[in-house]
Parts: structure tokens; sequence; C-alpha cells
């Protein structure tokens, strides 16, 4: 199982595109541990990369990630990393 940020220059089949989404609550005696954002980026990649098994794919191509800080009115802050990719297959 491979994960690539760019494409392939061999044959495949597009298995399907997959998402994942991870986030973590920052607290408010510390509102600026962006560092936590890295324990997020190996989550997203590994919820990626298990769906990319479940399916029977060999690897991830063109694999992007999203940062997000929401923050509610009234609750803290809230870290969010969108990671999504192109599941392939080589043909046999």
């Amino acid at each position: 199982m491979f994960m690539t940020t760019g494409g392939l220059n061999r044959s495949h089949q597009i298995q399907g595109i997959l998402t994942a989404t991870t986030h973590t609550m920052l607290r408010s005696e510390k509102p600026d541990q962006f560092e936590l954002f890295d324990g997020l980026f190996d989550e997203a990649k590994q919820a990626l990369m298990k769906k990319a098994q479940e399916m029977g794919a060999d690897g991830l191509i063109e694999v992007r990630f999203n940062t997000e800080i929401a923050q509610m009115n009234v609750a803290p802050k809230f870290l969010v990393v969108h990671g999504y990719g192109t599941a392939v297959k080589f043909p046999k």
C-alpha cells in the first residue's frame, strides 16, 4: 500500500475517492497548541490507508489535506484535518 500527493505514470484503475476527517479540541488553558495538527495528519493518513485496504486498492494517489480551526460561539476551538485521495488498483 502506498500514498502519494502526485499521480502515476503507469496504468491503473480508479477504485473511488476516499475521505477522512480527524479533530481534537483545544483546551481553554492552552489555546495555541497547533502542534496537535501533526497527530491529526497521522490519524487522517491512517484512516485513508485503512479505507483503501478495505476496498482492495493498491494505493492512494493525489492525496490532499485541508486544515481548519473551528470555533463555536461558547465552546472551545477545534483543530480539524480533512484528508482525501483517489484509491487505485493496478491491473493484473
